[in-house]
């Protein structure tokens, strides 16, 4: 089949590299975001998708606006038989997706119709879930609600955060999406309508999502640092008032006051038990274990963090 590839995002890139290691379909365009400022200096950047695709020397395209006359008129002349859409942050309008005779199927990181929306991932891990998935659905006019082909269930680890659980997903998506697209090929599609009873809407990550309440339960707390690392991290006020992150950090039994610390070792406690805090940056630092933190920073124990 003729494929057009849909992506801007890290998470796109196995996918697309899949399509292209397996040799059964040809990938006659990709289309991109637009290079964007990046970096202190602001020196104009491609995405990791469009990095990739260069990098390979495949055609790419990459409009502002992908419903644009001039842009639809371009994927009409690759005459896509597909479109595989990862990952890409735009809305791709039905004129869009009527070009290919075989419509747009899109790889989703949740077991849909759960967690629809942006940041799949994080709110995954962030609620305690023990599992996700990775979902492949047919575009629809609605974001994430169309039939799905084919959908696996993922694990979830204890130690994984988003970052981990993103790069397991990317690999475990692209095994699924090369066997959707053969499903299509072979004519083999069962479509399953999505349970709108059944489905969770969630909402994109903000800064402010990243503040540590000490008055939530132990166990809570350390969901949100795995899920909110590397983005937007986990904050929280050292007595001093300076703002930190932490990283990584562990349960423990404990209790006192939300946000007391119970030793000089970083044991914090929480509304529900108490969390060892295991790797901290300080403010203008890098990350680093609490021991290299302790050495130039003092805690006392009933000392109060913010």
């Amino acid at each position: 089949m003729r494929i057009v590839f849909m992506g801007s995002a890290a998470l796109a890139v196995p996918s697309l590299e899949a399509i292209l290691d397996a040799g059964k379909d040809e990938v006659v365009g990709v289309v991109s975001q637009p290079d964007r400022p990046a970096g202190r200096r602001r020196v104009p950047s491609p995405c990791p998708l469009k990095a990739f695709a260069d990098a390979r020397n495949l055609n790419v395209l990459a409009p502002e606006k992908i419903g644009a006359p001039e842009s639809v008129a371009a994927l009409a002349a690759l005459e896509p038989d597909l479109f595989v859409v990862v990952a890409y942050g735009q809305y791709i309008p039905t004129r869009v997706i009527e070009l290919a005779p075989h419509e747009a199927i899109n790889v989703h990181p949740s077991l849909l119709p759960k967690y629809r929306g942006s940041a799949p991932i994080q709110w995954a891990i962030a609620n305690g879930d023990r599992e996700t998935g990775v979902s492949i659905i047919y575009l629809a006019k609605k974001m994430d609600a169309g039939d799905i082909l084919r959908q696996a269930v993922h694990p979830i680890g204890d130690d994984d955060t988003s970052a981990t659980l993103h790069d397991k997903l990317a690999r475990f998506g692209a095994g699924l999406l090369l066997r959707a697209i053969d499903d299509i090929r072979n004519g083999a599609v069962e479509r399953t309508v999505q349970d709108e009873a059944q489905a969770v809407e969630i909402r994109k990550l903000s800064k402010e999502d990243g503040a540590i309440d000490w008055l939530q339960p132990a166990a809570t707390i350390r969901n949100r640092i795995r899920a909110f690392d590397p983005w937007p991290g986990s904050t929280f006020k050292l007595p001093g008032g300076q703002v930190s992150k932490v990283w990584k950090a562990e349960l423990e039994e404990g209790g006192g006051q939300p946000g007391e610390l119970l030793d000089d070792r970083l044991l914090v406690a929480a509304g529900e038990g108490a969390l060892r805090l295991l790797e901290i940056q300080p403010p203008g630092k890098k990350r680093m274990p609490a021991a290299s933190f302790l050495n130039g920073y003092s805690v006392e124990k009933g000392a109060m963090l913010g």
